[in-house]
Parts: structure tokens; C-alpha cells; sequence
């Protein structure tokens, strides 16, 4: 025999807990509808994402509800409650569910639609760099055309050809500067490439200062950077939008639990059905 007391004060606080939960989802909705922007595809994705993330707690709310019906149910003998929640709680839950099943095609397809616009948009940004590497090398290759542009370059080279080789003749005569050197986490793997090198021919300080002084080397260096980053994004872009897919996937399960419960509850009680028919036979 259940305890009457007992099994209403549990009731009671599983009502008030369940109602606590769906007024709670509720009351976050409207705070994430600020500041209203529905034209925004950005907007709509993050509210999608942002509700079915909070999907979970009205239906743990109308779980606790009808756990309270089952308590009530189980107290032989006790009166129903004027007011009921079972109608509320059926029509709210099959609600939500046609709210989430809408979010699954529309949270796919803005998702889909803010992906391409940002994948055409690397593109396009990574294009606009590129020619503007190339025009620059362009114009740096028409200015070498000029004797005293090209003599100013040659006097840069040579400048930078006496200080790398006064670093890199020190560090080459002291083994444990060369290996501290090596070992130093700070220094750039190219720079600790070219002390090898240098280490075992000298001459190779000149093949590197004409790559790093040469306009098309630095352009080819450039361009391959900028594809490298393109690169980077686009699979960034790309792995981004297969996560939502979690979101589209979450808000179909809500939807169909919700439904489920919602229809279920709302033909248990006749709602969906209508009224039976009186018997008029008089018999």
C-alpha cells in the first residue's frame, strides 16, 4: 500500500520540477530570439543550435509530470486534481515536436547555404591575393630592368651576404655555440638548415641569399603560402558544417520523441479521436 501523504508530496514536487523545466526552455527561447534578426542565415543557425542543445529539458520536464500522474495513480482512492496538466503536457510536448522537426531541414539547409557562401568566399580571397602577388612581381621585375635599382639590389645582397656570414662563420668555429645552435627550439628550421649547410660548404650562403632576394622565388614562396592557407580554411569550412550535421541529427530524435509522447498521450485520452458516440437505441 502506497503512503497517500508521501505519494502527493512526491507528486506535487514532480509537477512543480516539471514545470519548472518547460517554463525554463520557454523563457530561453525568447531570450535567444534577442536580438531578432530572422533574415540572418548565421542568426537561424546559431538559434537552431542553441535550442536543440536545450532540447532535453522540457522533455525531462513532461517526463516528470506524467511520473507524477503515475503516482497519482498508484494513491487508490485519492481525488483527481481539478486542474489537470495531462491535456497541456500532450499538446506542449506534440508542439516541440513539430518545432524540432522543422529545425532538421532548416538547420541543414542554412548550414549548407552559409558553407557554400564561405567556401566561394576563400576562393575568391585567395584568387584576389595571388594576382596581386603576381602583378607585384610584375612591377618589381620591370624596376630590376633599371641600373640603379638593380645596383641598389646587388649592394642589399652583398650587405646581407657579410652579416650572415660573420653569424654563421662564429657558430661554425665554436662546436658548442654550432650545437647549442642546432639544439635552440626558438630558431627556425631554414635557418638551422643553413648552417648545416654552410658547415659543410660556405658556398651555400650564396644560394640562399639569391632565393631570398630573388622576386619570382619569393613570389612562387608567397603563392604557395597563400594555397596552403586557402587549403586550410576550406577544410576548416568543410569539417565545421559536418558538425552541425549532430544538430540536424539531435533535433530529429527530439522531434520524434516528442511526437511520440505528445500523439500517444493526446489519443490515450480520446483528444485525437473525438468524442464516442452515445448509444440512442434506448436499449
Amino acid at each position: 500500500m502506497v503512503n497517500r501523504p508521501a505519494s502527493s508530496n512526491t507528486s506535487l514536487s514532480l509537477k512543480l520540477i516539471g514545470i519548472i523545466c518547460i517554463l525554463s526552455f520557454f523563457l530561453d527561447f525568447l531570450f535567444l530570439l534577442v536580438p531578432f534578426q530572422p533574415t540572418d542565415k548565421v542568426w537561424q543557425i546559431n538559434l537552431c543550435r542553441n535550442l536543440v542543445d536545450r532540447g532535453i529539458v522540457p522533455m525531462v520536464g513532461l517526463g516528470a509530470i506524467l511520473t507524477a500522474y503515475w503516482f497519482d495513480s498508484l494513491n487508490e482512492g485519492s481525488r483527481s486534481s481539478s486542474l489537470s496538466l495531462k491535456l497541456p503536457t500532450f499538446i506542449i510536448s506534440s508542439l516541440l515536436g513539430l518545432i524540432f522537426l522543422l529545425i532538421f531541414p532548416l538547420h541543414l539547409n542554412n548550414v549548407n547555404q552559409v558553407k557554400g557562401q564561405a567556401l566561394t568566399r576563400t576562393n575568391q580571397e585567395a584568387e584576389q591575393l595571388e594576382v596581386q602577388v603576381k602583378t607585384q612581381l610584375a612591377q618589381v621585375q620591370n624596376q630590376l630592368g633599371n641600373d640603379q635599382v638593380k645596383a641598389a639590389v646587388e649592394k642589399q645582397r652583398a650587405a646581407l651576404k657579410e652579416q650572415l656570414g660573420t653569424q654563421l662563420s662564429e657558430l661554425v668555429k665554436d662546436e658548442q655555440k654550432y650545437n647549442q645552435a642546432l639544439n635552440n627550439q626558438q630558431l627556425p628550421a631554414a635557418q638551422k638548415d643553413l648552417l648545416k649547410k654552410y658547415k659543410a660548404n660556405p658556398k651555400a650562403l650564396d644560394d640562399f641569399i639569391a632565393e631570398q632576394t630573388d622576386p619570382q622565388q619569393l613570389a612562387t614562396q608567397r603563392i604557395t603560402q597563400i594555397r596552403s592557407q586557402k587549403e586550410q580554411q576550406l577544410k576548416k569550412i568543410q569539417d565545421d558544417a559536418v558538425k552541425e550535421l549532430r544538430i540536424g541529427i539531435s533535433s530529429l530524435l527530439l522531434a520524434i520523441g516528442y511526437i511520440i509522447i505528445g500523439w500517444t498521450g493526446l489519443r490515450s485520452m480520446g483528444a485525437l479521436q473525438g468524442s464516442p458516440k452515445r448509444n440512442t437505441s434506448g436499449r
